[in-house]
């Protein structure tokens, strides 16, 4: 594998999905997202295929069951997973820089893989801003954002040890975040 697939972390909230967004936009040909498997109920807008691949909870568990998963984790009462299949596909199949947007306990299954995977930490500027920011989204029940806040500090936590990611963004300012994020993206080369 000549180009290194690309981890990216970072509590819920801190603006991944935006600054992913905004990458693909400027470079359609050049990343690949690695859709995820999950078996939580789709968000508004959200499409099969594209943003997840929505599963059951038993399609989940034979795919586990199979080893179909470089990482997996159960978050909030549903099941997340990366396949092997679906990072294949895009450094194989679209030749493109493959894009992994999973949680800790993903970061640290990847580390232990052959991927030879760059790790980048997306961060808040603090928790309040966080808890500010998926308040705002007006998706999350006061049970979901007391769980999302609680991991934040674990992954938060986690960022800070020596090794744990290649680089971490603190995502105050979009435009400089972008900045940031795109040149280590572009790095990969």
């Amino acid at each position: 594998m000549s180009v290194r697939p690309i981890v990216v972390s970072g509590p819920s909230g801190t603006g991944k999905s935006t600054l992913l967004k905004k990458l693909f936009a400027e470079y359609p040909d050049k990343f690949g997202f690695s859709v995820s498997h999950t078996t939580r109920s789709p968000r508004p807008g959200e499409v099969n295929g594209k943003d997840y691949n929505f599963v059951t909870v038993d399609q989940f568990k034979e795919l586990i069951d199979k080893k179909g998963f470089i990482e997996w984790a159960q978050f909030s009462g549903n099941y997340y997973g990366t396949s092997i299949d679906a990072v294949k596909r895009v450094l194989e199949k679209d030749n493109k820089t493959c894009i992994l947007d999973i949680d800790m306990q993903g970061v640290k299954s990847v580390k232990k893989t052959d991927l030879n995977a760059r790790f980048l930490f997306l961060a808040p500027p603090s928790l309040e801003d966080l808890k500010a920011r998926l308040t705002g989204r007006g998706t999350e029940s006061s049970e979901s954002l007391e769980k999302r806040l609680k991991q934040a500090e674990v992954e938060l936590e986690y960022s800070k040890e020596p090794g744990a990611h290649d680089k971490i963004i603190v995502n105050e300012d979009l435009d400089r975040a972008y900045q940031e994020f795109k040149d280590f993206m572009l790095a990969n080369e």
